[in-house]
């Protein structure tokens, strides 16, 4: 019988947990929680292996508070750090989460020397920069949430002002993971093929586009606290895409080395995610617009990385 892959999950917290859920569910790969409070990923393991023999899943889930237990992952996924709160924006969670970070690099990359890193903490962007230079991996083996998360939220509001699947509505976000600096780009939404302006007015496309941009804060102010249903079936798509080496066209955090004209910085664009991590970035072509809200949006993840010092 093969070596079923190997997945870890730095942070058990509810994104994590999620996660974690979602790839069981999809029998992707064994996995190990990891988390500094003891007791904690190691009862959520068992809470979803005990939920196998019902929904027909047959994985093995682990916790530990001992990085050791990672040793040999295909893929870590880290979404380890404090989350917002109602009235906080992600920016502003930068020191406390960078230091969180770099405890967490240096024994990752030592147990799982050729695993791809998924970052999922917040400030997306800056926490995804930081891991790739700590890291010292090529830059294909780092790669950031950011746009399958912001899409999926993109498509849900479009589908919604349309009364269609959202099975049929496809549509991206790039930029950065910030409600102010994000770039949802209708011009290339699509309902099975035909574009969303064939059926909206630019009032309705806009409202979707506002929504998009305050997607997770609207979820933070209902419910106190930070969405994760979401969040962990965007990294259960990322994550399959690498374990499947399927090649994946998804918006994703990604280190830009002369593409789009940006190079030392990470920030969401289309990619194809495969088994070599970012296999490729796709470069689209932007109308003026575009450019400069992406010009913005990197301008403000590069005033982030200014407070990282790295």
């Amino acid at each position: 019988m093969p070596k079923r892959p190997k997945v870890s999950i730095i942070g058990a917290g509810t994104v994590g947990t999620a996660a974690a859920h979602w790839i069981a569910s999809r029998e992707l790969a064994d996995m190990v929680l990891v988390d500094i409070i003891e007791g904690l990923p190691q009862g959520k393991a068992l809470d979803i292996m005990q939920s196998g023999p019902i929904a027909g899943f047959n994985v093995k889930v682990t916790g530990s508070s001992d990085y050791a237990a990672t040793a040999g992952s295909d893929v870590v996924v880290i979404t380890a750090g404090i989350a917002r709160k109602p009235g906080m924006t992600r920016e502003q969670l930068i020191d406390t989460n960078a230091g969180i970070m770099r405890s967490i690099i240096g024994p990752v990359v030592e147990h799982s020397p050729n695993a791809i890193l998924l970052v999922v903490t917040n400030p997306l962007d800056a926490m995804t920069y930081l891991t790739f230079r700590a890291a010292g991996l090529p830059r294909q083996r780092v790669v950031g949430e950011s746009g399958a998360l912001d899409s999926t939220r993109f498509r849900t509001f479009l589908a919604m002002e349309l009364g269609v699947s959202v099975e049929d509505v496809h549509a991206l976000v790039i930029g950065a993971h910030t409600d102010k600096d994000m770039v949802p780009l209708p011009r290339y939404a699509t309902v099975r093929g035909i574009p969303i302006s064939h059926f909206l007015t630019p009032a309705q496309i806009e409202a979707a586009v506002a929504r998009t941009r305050r997607g997770g804060a609207e979820i933070t102010e209902l419910m106190k606290a930070s969405a994760f249903t979401a969040p962990g079936a965007s990294i259960c798509e990322m994550v399959e895409a690498i374990l499947l080496d399927t090649k994946r066209v998804i918006p994703c955090c990604a280190s830009l080395d002369g593409e789009y004209g940006e190079r030392d910085v990470c920030v969401g664009v289309p990619i194809v995610l495969g088994a070599g991590g970012v296999e490729r970035i796709i470069e689209l072509p932007l109308d003026a617009s575009e450019k400069a809200a992406f010009k913005a949006s990197v301008g403000a993840i590069r005033e982030m990385l200014g407070a990282l010092k790295v």
